[in-house]
């Protein structure tokens, strides 16, 4: 899976706003947490040309949440991942998670 990797850090892509999620809704397409290309787009701000992209190389998936992308940078090899409620994404981080223990 391609990846922007800068300074040791991975962006992963999530969509905070409520009604839609954006990994959530198309989990049988794990690329879009990562792709570069949106990535790219959304450092730039180019919500147009972001559009035309998603449509062309992802014709199927669901792309609400699209326009209110954000991008999380993660330490290489960090597990983790994201949660979802009422299509509000956030990304948690296995590492700084309080686990309990039974």
């Amino acid at each position: 899976m391609n990846k922007l990797v800068r300074d040791g850090r991975v962006a992963v892509l999530y969509s905070p706003g409520f009604g839609a999620g954006w990994s959530t809704w198309n989990q049988d397409v794990p690329e879009i947490l990562f792709d570069p290309i949106i990535v790219d787009f959304v450092e730039k701000e180019q919500w147009h040309e972001l559009q035309t992209y998603v449509t062309l190389k992802y014709p199927n998936i669901y792309d609400g949440g699209l326009q209110e992308l954000e991008i999380a940078w993660l330490d290489v090899g960090a597990e983790f991942r994201i949660h979802e409620y009422d299509g509000s994404e956030s990304v948690e981080v296995k590492e700084e998670m309080l686990w309990m223990v039974a």
